[in-house]
């Protein structure tokens, strides 16, 4: 067998193997992402009858929980 034959057969072997994050689910997109956490902060502004001056606080443990 040829050396370009050998470096052809591992990179083909190589390629089969190897998934990118969006194919196998395990990122998630920017727009999806603060549209989550969005959500998470409208539910918590919601509880408390949406009482101005949370916001940050909403946004940001918000965050945390979609993180975790």
């Amino acid at each position: 067998m040829t050396v370009n034959a050998k470096k052809t057969k591992a990179t083909k072997a190589t390629k089969e193997k190897v998934s990118t994050p969006e194919e196998d689910g395990s990122t998630i997109c920017l727009p999806d992402r603060d549209a989550k956490i969005a959500e998470i902060a409208y539910l918590k502004a919601e509880s408390r009858d949406f009482s101005p001056g949370y916001e940050l606080e909403d946004w940001l443990e918000a965050e945390r929980e979609f993180l975790l």
